[in-house]
C-alpha cells in the first residue's frame, strides 16, 4: 500500500498537510477514503469496460459475439459495474472531497467509512456473481438492470442490490457529519459553493438510496416468499426513484466537479455564488422528477401526472441546468480574462491547458453532456416526444451522452487529478494521458450518434441482441440499419481502448510514475497574475462581471440553436409516427 502512495509521511503531528495546488488543509484520514474509494471505482470501470466490449460486439451483428441469452447477462453486468459501481464509488470519494478536504477538516468516524466501503464492495461482488451465475443455469433468469416485478431473479442478486446500498449510505454518513459539525462549529458560515454542491449530491443520493432500498428490501421478501404478492405498478414506480434517481446523483456529484476542475485548473470565477446555489437547490425539488420519462407508456400513471411532471415540474430541473450550463463557462471566461489570457472571442478558450488531461476532459463533459445529454434528455421528457424515444435504441444513446461521456469524463479528470495531488505521482506514459480524453470523448460522442439515430430513424429497440438479420420471434428485420451498427461497433472499439489507456495510466501512474516533486504540479494551478493586475485604475480589484463573456455568450445561443432543431426535428418525427388528418 505504501508502493502506491495511499499511506504517505509528509503530514504534519496533527495529521495535516498543505496542498500545493488548491492550498487546502488536507488530513490524512479524508485524502487517503478518497483514495480507497476511487481506486475501488476505476476497478468497477475495467470489469465494465470488459463488458461493454463484448455487448457492443453483440450488438454490432456482423460480429455478433454472444447469444441471446449470454448477451443479456453482460448487458446486466455492464450496466451494474458502470453506471452503478463506477459512479457510486467515484461519488463517495467526490463527498469526502467536498466535505472534509474542501473545509479543512478530518474525516469523523472513520471506521464508519471503511464499514461502508466493505459493505459496498461485498454487495457489488455479489450482484455481479448472482447475474453470472444465473446466466448459466435456464431454470433462473439473468435480471437486467430494471428487474421488472414479476419477472423473478434470484435471491441473492436482490440480497447484494440491499447490501450495496446499506454500503453507500453507511459510507456517506461521515459527509454528513462533517456539515453537522462544521454548521455546529461555524454557525453563521456559508458553506464553499463546492461543499454546497456535494450536500446537494448526497440529499439526492439519500433520496434515490432509500427509495431504493425500500423496493429491493420489499422485492427480497417477495422473492423468498416473505410476502405473497409483490405489484408489477407498485414495482415500477418505485424503482425508478433509484433506476433514475442514480442519474440525477451523477448529475449533481458532476456539475460539483465542474465547479471545482475549472476554477483550481482553468482559473475560472464564480460568476454569482448565489445564482449558481439556486440551480443547485432547484435540482433538489425538480430532478428526481425526471423518471417520470421512463413511465410515459405506464397504463398505471394518469394523464394529469405524466402533464405536471414533463412540464412545469421538468422546466424547474431544466432551467437549474440551463443556469450551470451558463454559468461555468462563463466563469472560466472571466476568470481567464482576468488573468491576461483571454485575448479576441475564443481567447481564453485557446489558450487554456488542453494538454492537460484533468482540464481536457472535464471541458469536453461539459460540452458533450450539454449537447448530447442534456438537450436529448429535455426532449425524450417531454410527453408526447418521448412516444418516438420510449424503449428504442435512441434511449440508450441519451444516457450513454449523460453517463458514458459527460460523467465519466468530468470523474476520469479528478481521478487524474487525484494521482497527482493526493497519490502525488506524475501520470506515466504522458502522452497517452494528453491524447486520451481527446479519444474517449470523440470516439463515444460518435457511438452516441449512431445509437440515437439508429432508435429514431429506424425505430431499433433496445436490449435486443439481433435486429439486423431479424427481431426474435418475427420475420421482421431492420437490415438498413447495419451501417449505422458498423460504426458503432468500430468507434465503441475506439472508446474502449480510449478506456483502456486510462485504466494504463491511472494504474502506470501509481506503480511507475515519478514521486511529484515541488514544481511539478505547477500546470495544475491556474496563472494567477494577469495583463493588468486584475485591477482598476483605482488599485481595486475588478469584479468578474468587468470582464466580457463574449465566447460563452455567442456559445450559449449556439446550444440554443441546436436545442431547438432538435426539439423541432423530434417533433416532425412524432408526426411520422402519429399522423393527424381528416
Amino acid at each position: 500500500m505504501n508502493a502506491l502512495g495511499l499511506f504517505d509521511n509528509d503530514y504534519g503531528e496533527d495529521g495535516f498537510r498543505t496542498c500545493s495546488v488548491t492550498g487546502l488543509n488536507i488530513h490524512r484520514s479524508a485524502e487517503n477514503h478518497v483514495k480507497l474509494f476511487g481506486l475501488t471505482a476505476v476497478v468497477a470501470l475495467l470489469v465494465g469496460g470488459i463488458f461493454a466490449f463484448t455487448v457492443a460486439m453483440t450488438r454490432w451483428e456482423l460480429v455478433g459475439l454472444l447469444r441471446p441469452g449470454e448477451f443479456y447477462t453482460h448487458l446486466t453486468l455492464h450496466a451494474w459495474n458502470l453506471l452503478i459501481f463506477w459512479m457510486v464509488f467515484m461519488e463517495i470519494a467526490i463527498l469526502y472531497v467536498g466535505g472534509p478536504i474542501v473545509l479543512g477538516r478530518k474525516l469523523p468516524i472513520t471506521r464508519v467509512a471503511k464499514a461502508g466501503w466493505v459493505t459496498m464492495v461485498l454487495g457489488a461482488l455479489t450482484i455481479n456473481v448472482s447475474v453470472w451465475t444465473a446466466g448459466g443455469f435456464p431454470d433462473e433468469n439473468a435480471p437486467l438492470l430494471t428487474s421488472y416485478a414479476p419477472l423473478e431473479s434470484p435471491p441473492a442478486f436482490y440480497a447484494g442490490v440491499v447490501i450495496f446500498i446499506v454500503g453507500a449510505v453507511v459510507a456517506a454518513l461521515p459527509f454528513f457529519l462533517t456539515l453537522w459539525r462544521e454548521r455546529r462549529e461555524n454557525p453563521g458560515k456559508t458553506l464553499p459553493l463546492v461543499a454546497f454542491g456535494a450536500f446537494i449530491t448526497s440529499i439526492i443520493a439519500f433520496e434515490a438510496l432509500v427509495g431504493g432500498l425500500i423496493t429491493f428490501a420489499t422485492t427480497l421478501l417477495w422473492r423468498i416468499e416473505a410476502i405473497s404478492f409483490m405489484d408489477p405498478a407498485w414495482y415500477r414506480q418505485m424503482y425508478w426513484t433509484i433506476g433514475h434517481g442514480t442519474q440525477q446523483i451523477n448529475l449533481a456529484a458532476m456539475v460539483t466537479v465542474w465547479y471545482f476542475i475549472t476554477h483550481v485548473v482553468g482559473g475560472a470565477e464564480v460568476v454569482s455564488e448565489k445564482v449558481s446555489r439556486t440551480a443547485f437547490i432547484l435540482y433538489l425539488f425538480f430532478i428526481n422528477l425526471g423518471a417520470a420519462h421512463h413511465l410515459m407508456s405506464d397504463p398505471v400513471v394518469s394523464s394529469g401526472w405524466r402533464l405536471f411532471n414533463t412540464s412545469y415540474a421538468f422546466y424547474g430541473a431544466a432551467f437549474a441546468s440551463m443556469i450551470h450550463a451558463f454559468a461555468i463557462p462563463a466563469g472560466l471566461e472571466a476568470g481567464r480574462r482576468k488573468r491576461g489570457k483571454g485575448g479576441g472571442l475564443f481567447g481564453w478558450l485557446t489558450s487554456a491547458p488542453w494538454k492537460n488531461p484533468v482540464f481536457s476532459a472535464t471541458i469536453f463533459s461539459i460540452i458533450l453532456f450539454g449537447f448530447l445529454g442534456g438537450i436529448t434528455g429535455v426532449v425524450m421528457g417531454q410527453m408526447q416526444v418521448n412516444m418516438t424515444w420510449h424503449n428504442t435504441f435512441a434511449t440508450v444513446g441519451h444516457f450513454h451522452g449523460t453517463v458514458a461521456v459527460g460523467t465519466t469524463l468530468a470523474f476520469m479528470g479528478l481521478v487524474f487529478f487525484v494521482i497527482r495531488t493526493m497519490f502525488k505521482r506524475n501520470l506515466a506514459f504522458s502522452r497517452l494521458a494528453s491524447t486520451q480524453p481527446f479519444l474517449y470523448a470523440g470516439a463515444m460522442g460518435i457511438v452516441v450518434l449512431m445509437m440515437m439515430y439508429a432508435g429514431l430513424l429506424y425505430g431499433v429497440p433496445r436490449r435486443t441482441a439481433e435486429v439486423v438479420r431479424n427481431i426474435p420471434g418475427t420475420d421482421f428485420s431492420l437490415s438498413a440499419a447495419a451501417p449505422l451498427f458498423a460504426l458503432l461497433g468500430i468507434f465503441a472499439v475506439f472508446a474502449i481502448l480510449a478506456g483502456v489507456v486510462f485504466v494504463l495510466v491511472a494504474v502506470g501512474s501509481l506503480l511507475l510514475g515519478d514521486r511529484v516533486r515541488p514544481g511539478d504540479n505547477a500546470d495544475l494551478r491556474a496563472i494567477s497574475v494577469a495583463a493588468d493586475g486584475g485591477q482598476s485604475s483605482s488599485g481595486e480589484e475588478k469584479p468578474v462581471h468587468a470582464y466580457g463573456m463574449r465566447g460563452t455568450f455567442l456559445v450559449t445561443l449556439v446550444f440554443l440553436a441546436v436545442f431547438v432543431v432538435s426539439y423541432v426535428l423530434n417533433w416532425y418525427l412524432l408526426t411520422e409516427l402519429w399522423q393527424v388528418g381528416l
